[in-house]
């Protein structure tokens, strides 16, 4: 009997339960609806109803915040940021729970706080009673005449109309006006559009005024997009990755966010690594301010009281950008540029730029405040800092300049001569003695000079070498360049040709020692090659100074080139690390690398009595002396080369990337195959990444090809910034610059031609960078073995 009851009571718990949660579900689910009438009216925030367009792919109404409730449209589906238009403009006007939106008897849509409250919907709209609030499939909220598309707050949507519109940014810092201009507190103005942006499409292309456009990296159809201007007052477009999850940036307007006005407070320098975050410094002479937050600005250690005692601290690359600074068109060097604010009495420092044409800016300001400071090398100048002359600190911000000093002060003293004597019999001894001294020793010189001769001569006339040219290079002995190196311990590089170890010679000369594997010949063939090689003689190709032939070693001793090669100053990954920073080569040194490589080539094709193929022109292989002159290595190790070492290659020699097509195809390897790895590496020194690094494209990877993408870039988009360093991108002018890059990207398009008939000779490729030869429109380079063997 109690176990029916029991059982009896269970299951009248379980059902009621049932009931209660079926109950609860019913009250939490959200009401769809496709439209808003004064039937429907008023909607509240507990209403928990959702206007849907048609498509489904976007939302309306009241959506909660930590700050209360506010009434926008979002993406449906998506995460991550996806409200793209709200009545709170600003982020400072959210709504109570006890808010309400209407239809009036007039047919007004009102917004109110309370049922008494003033109208807060933007803008005018009006309809009658009739007049319905629909949301259509492309995320515009109409009512009668009024849209939201006439009153975007920091969002735009595909299809939207941007002329005569303003976006604002969420913390109300940035606008964007005209569809132009990004400026800062409505008025300071950072950046300008070539032309003012008109509509975002489906696909991913901005049209802009005067036929322009641009194109978003993940161009294509079928995807969800906004254009939104940031917090930190940067412009994007994201696109949203359906695989992902997740909003992605495929377009950026400015590269660098310390350019943004308002990134740092006063006084304060914003520092930038190319990415997309940033942090703010107090330059030298200056601690944090408030709350000790560089970002919110800097205070002088020491305060200006007399301004005739003061100094300048010079600090690279910095720039401070004010609308009341003053232009000295007629400042000559750098004295000039100093006195001029020596003599004013609220000038705080002065940029100078360093161009030849006397460019000096002061930096006046009455409330003592540099503002919109950032450092960055396209600044191409240096700011000098005005500081009390007590000021201790030292500059923490340098550049090349710097790098290059390579000179070091030596005092030479030399001793007073001794007074003189007027005794003969002293000076006649003195002379007999040092006679007497000079005859002995010229004896023991020539016995050992024989000595030595003899056993030289025995040993050349074992080894078949009796006969060796003039100037040939110096023979070391294998101890002697174990000393110099300190047994091989300072390892500075690897290649395919064998290790390469620092070392100095009993001269006190810095060397490079390079030891060969696989080398094929007895000793008289490798003397013969290296003699060769020793007789090269020009600017652009490292020195070889001697050789080691012993205990079965083959070993070149070159000059030592100390800047190192190329790629460690090109390449990000390169650039960065527990080494030193490299600094960053501007348009005008990678001009003269690129013009002394190609003439280098050209002598080793042409010039040299014997011709000579390099087989492994690359980055690495290309070196940096003295103000960063460039020198080609490892140029003539390819006939040293066993054959059994090149069969284990499958006869391929090279590096992959930088490797002609003939290499693959087994034609016939001509002077033709250099022209072709030198016109890739080209190309890499005007993008600054390897060229197997995929950039911004819709194209697939596994048919994406790095000199076809520059190739659309340039002569298809007509946009060769896209294809620039992006580590100097902001120094890029294109009134002093474009013709050398133009030249650059175009004599590479040549140079990477797939038929090795259609690429020039090295010859004419140093006359087209030279700009003396006419450079037409190439054909589009395409992977061999997916173009077109018949063209």
């Amino acid at each position: 009997m109690n176990t029916k009851l029991y059982q009896a009571t269970t299951f009248t718990f379980v059902l009621f339960f049932f009931f209660f949660a079926s109950l609860v579900s019913a009250q939490n689910q959200t009401k769809i609806i496709r439209s808003f009438s004064s039937s429907n009216s008023p909607w509240r925030p507990s209403s928990n109803q959702t206007l849907i367009s048609p498509n489904s792919t976007f939302a309306a109404g009241f959506k909660p915040g930590l700050n209360g409730f506010t009434f926008s449209i979002w993406y449906l589906n998506v995460t991550g940021t996806d409200v793209v238009w709200s009545t709170d403009k600003n982020g400072s006007s959210f709504l109570s729970s006890s808010a309400v939106l209407s239809i009036s008897s007039t047919g007004e849509l009102r917004l109110q706080n309370s049922s008494s409250g003033a109208n807060l919907w933007p803008g005018n709209a009006t309809g009658n009673l009739n007049t319905t609030l629909t949301l259509g499939g492309d995320g515009n909220l109409v009512f009668g005449n009024w849209e939201s598309f006439k009153f975007p707050t920091d969002t735009i949507l595909p299809n939207q109309n941007i002329t005569n519109t303003e976006l604002v940014s969420r913390n109300g810092k940035f606008r964007f006006q005209k569809a132009i201009n990004l400026v800062f507190n409505s008025s300071d103005r950072y950046w300008t559009a070539n032309n003012a942006f008109v509509k975002l499409d489906s696909d991913g292309k901005m049209e802009q005024a005067n036929s322009g456009s641009l194109i978003t990296s993940d161009f294509g159809p079928n995807l969800k997009r906004r254009l939104t201007l940031d917090d930190d007052g940067n412009l994007r477009i994201y696109g949203f990755d359906p695989d992902l999850r997740e909003w992605t940036e495929v377009w950026h307007a400015t590269h660098e966010l310390c350019t943004i006005h308002g990134s740092c407070g006063p006084n304060s320098i914003c520092t930038s690594d190319g990415s997309n975050s940033s942090s703010c410094v107090c330059p030298p002479g200056f601690l944090p301010g408030a709350g000790g937050d560089p970002k919110k600005g800097c205070e002088r250690k020491i305060r200006l009281r007399d301004m005739k005692k003061t100094k300048f601290i010079r600090l690279d690359y910095v720039n401070f950008t004010a609308s009341n600074e003053v232009s000295l068109s007629g400042a000559a060097n750098l004295s000039d540029c100093e006195l001029n604010c020596t003599r004013s009495m609220n000038c705080l420092g002065f940029m100078l730029k360093y161009d030849g044409r006397g460019s000096c800016f002061l930096k006046n300001d009455d409330n003592g405040l540099l503002v919109n400071g950032y450092w960055s090398p396209g600044t191409e100048s240096a700011m000098f800092l005005r500081v009390d002359q007590s000021e201790t600190d030292q500059s923490n911000f340098k550049g090349m300049t710097e790098i290059l000093e390579t000179t070091c002060p030596i005092k030479i003293e030399l001793p007073l001569p001794p007074d003189e004597s007027n005794s003969t019999t002293r000076n006649i001894v003195i002379i007999c003695t040092l006679f007497a001294a000079e005859l002995i020793s010229g004896a023991l010189f020539f016995w050992a000079f024989l000595k030595k001769y003899v056993k030289y001569r025995d040993m050349a006339r074992t080894l078949g070498l009796e006969l060796l040219p003039a100037g040939g290079p110096k023979r070391f002995s294998y101890a002697e360049l174990k000393t110099a190196t300190k047994d091989f311990s300072n390892l500075i590089g690897k290649g395919g040709f064998g290790d390469v170890y620092k070392g100095e010679l009993p001269d006190h000369r810095v060397v490079a020692v390079k030891c060969l594997k696989n080398v094929a010949g007895g000793e008289p063939d490798f003397w013969a090659e290296v003699t060769i090689i020793a007789r090269m003689h020009h600017l652009n190709l490292v020195r070889l100074w001697g050789f080691c032939a012993e205990k079965g070693q083959r070993i070149l001793v070159y000059e030592y080139v100390r800047n190192g090669s190329l790629d460690r100053y090109l390449f990000s990954s390169n650039r960065s690390g527990s080494e030193e920073t490299k600094p960053v080569l501007d348009w005008n040194i990678r001009y003269r690398i690129a013009l002394g490589v190609a003439r280098a080539i050209a002598y080793l094709h042409e010039e040299c009595l014997e011709w000579v193929l390099h087989c492994d022109i690359k980055p690495e292989n290309i070196l940096l002396g003295d103000e960063f002159c460039p020198k080609i290595s490892d140029f003539g190790l390819s006939k040293l080369r066993k054959k059994e070492a090149m069969v284990s290659l499958s006869k391929i020699r090279g590096t992959r990337g930088y490797m002609a097509p003939e290499w693959v195809k087994s034609d016939s390897i001509t002077a033709k195959a250099d022209v072709y790895s030198f016109g890739m590496v080209l190309l890499e020194m005007v993008s600054g990444v390897r060229n197997n690094q995929i950039q911004g494209s819709a194209v697939e990877s596994d048919v994406w090809y790095f000199p076809g993408w520059a190739f659309d870039k340039v002569y298809k988009e007509v946009n060769v910034e896209d294809i620039l360093d992006i580590h100097i991108k902001q120094s890029y002018d294109s009134r002093a610059h474009f013709e050398m890059v133009n030249r650059m990207v175009q004599t590479a398009m040549w140079c990477l031609q797939s038929r090795p008939e259609m690429r020039p000779s090295m010859g004419k490729v140093a006359k087209m960078l030279e700009g003396t030869v006419e450079i037409t429109q190439p054909s589009k380079p395409t992977i061999f073995f997916l173009g077109d063997d018949d063209q």
